[in-house]
């Protein structure tokens, strides 16, 4: 009971390996054939199951929307502490983070938003999700009384705001200690718009 069927563990293991080869050979140069080629199995079985690049595309889609939700995973389920409130924004604001997708593919498919709608509905599905979990801990939070956040949606939409720009922004960063310096200094803005004591005094990097 609970266990995997060796057809969902099978499709699982296609989906990474596709991130994989994808995440070294661009998505447009990837192809079922070189995906095959890496597992040592035939073409079929994978067309068997995905029927097309674009299906298989969709389903990897789907496998990073729940990595990402695994930040919502607390200890007392329905009942967020304000320890789960600041690990979660320790999370957002760090390297595990941003590498959990890679930002060649992320920015990748999120192009292809503009062109397939299906794609546009997977990505609107991840960022609001994403968003109601937050806005979710931060009114459990409230009703406990360890915050004070007026507007819980506004809030949580305002930090993945802050989240998305400071990734594009620091993909382009190649410096690593300001790279360090300014994610603790985007961290820090979302702590003063939730209302919470500094972790430490930052100020703004020069740029």
């Amino acid at each position: 009971m609970g266990r995997k069927s060796l057809k969902e563990t099978r499709r699982l293991e296609i989906i990474k390996v596709f991130y994989q080869v994808a995440k070294k050979e661009g998505y447009e140069n990837t192809s079922i054939a070189k995906i095959a080629k890496v597992m040592d199995i035939n073409p079929s079985l994978i067309i068997h199951y995905f029927e097309t690049k674009e299906g298989l595309t969709y389903e990897l889609i789907d496998h990073i929307l729940d990595r990402y939700l695994l930040i919502y995973t607390i200890k007392h389920k329905g009942e967020a502490t304000l320890d789960d409130l600041r690990k979660t924004i320790d999370m957002l604001f760090s390297k595990k983070w941003n590498l959990l997708f890679d930002d060649g593919l992320f920015y990748t498919f999120y192009a292809l938003a503009f062109r397939e709608k299906k794609i546009k509905l997977k990505y609107k599905l991840i960022l609001d999700a994403l968003r109601n979990g937050l806005s979710l801990m931060i009114e459990q939070c409230n009703a406990r009384c360890v915050t004070d956040v007026e507007n819980p949606q506004g809030v949580a939409d305002f930090i993945f705001v802050l989240v998305d720009g400071a990734y594009f922004y620091l993909s382009m960063e190649s410096d690593k200690k300001a790279y360090t310096e300014r994610l603790a200094y985007y961290k820090q803005k979302a702590y003063d718009t939730l209302g919470l004591p500094p972790v430490k005094v930052l100020s703004a990097p020069v740029l």
